[in-house]
């Protein structure tokens, strides 16, 4: 994370939550950097899932915008009102002029969660190249009042459906080694762990070490794509 980033979200919280609980979350974040850096990487080759889509229940309803003047200002609100709001919007529009799409799932007529996807190429620097017609999956949220709902579950299978409608081959996604929350929701998804990798970028050029081991290493000998990915 960049550190302008990270003053600026210890500014907000300092606003919303006050000193003593803004030195816990820093201090949290500072053990998560030194001891828990690490991220889980995932995959989910498209062109062998072999499970139906899922019927996403009448109550729920996705869309997919691709330009900042598609978002609604409600909309935009509830998705930038929880942290800084002006580095929100500022990332919003760098996205989608990135070529990003914005995936929004509705609960009746309430915004329950978002995630976004970009394909041939990533919004930062990634871990390997990515092909055409690879897809990132990165940020995806469901808000407080509607976790417990597998909210989450039909906007992602949704996404990997139609992606693979439109001729993508893979998705991956990471997610630091200490979001459990997260964690347990790629195993209940069509994704498989690819490994655990750390990365640095340092003028212009990303640093990547990948940890080795069994499962890690059977995946690369068992999949000749996942294997030059690492190489």
């Amino acid at each position: 994370m960049a550190i302008s980033t990270s003053i600026s979200r210890l500014a907000a919280n300092y606003t919303r939550h006050g000193f003593w609980k803004t030195i816990r979350r820093a201090a949290l974040a500072i053990k998560r950097d030194l001891f828990s850096n690490r991220m889980v990487v995932f995959y989910c080759d498209l062109a062998k899932r072999t499970t139906a889509p899922a019927n996403i229940p009448s109550s729920l309803k996705v869309e997919r915008l691709g330009n900042y003047a598609d978002l609604g200002p409600q909309d935009l609100q509830e998705m930038t009102s929880f942290w800084n709001p002006k580095q929100a919007h500022r990332n919003i529009r760098e996205r989608f002029e990135q070529g990003a799409s914005l995936w929004l799932i509705r609960s009746g007529d309430r915004l329950a969660g978002y995630s976004w996807t970009i394909r041939g190429r990533t919004i930062a620097q990634y871990y390997f190249p990515m092909a055409q017609d690879d897809v990132q999956l990165f940020d995806f949220y469901v808000f407080p009042k509607f976790r417990g709902r597998a909210i989450l579950w039909f906007l992602i299978t949704h996404i990997l459906s139609s992606l693979g409608d439109e001729g993508a081959a893979r998705v991956f996604g990471d997610v630091a080694e200490w979001n459990q929350a997260s964690l347990s929701f790629y195993k209940t998804s069509p994704f498989h762990r690819l490994g655990l990798a750390r990365k640095v970028t340092i003028l212009g050029y990303t640093l990547v070490r990948w940890d080795q081991n069994q499962a890690v290493e059977h995946k690369r000998e068992s999949n000749p794509r996942l294997a030059s990915l690492k190489r």
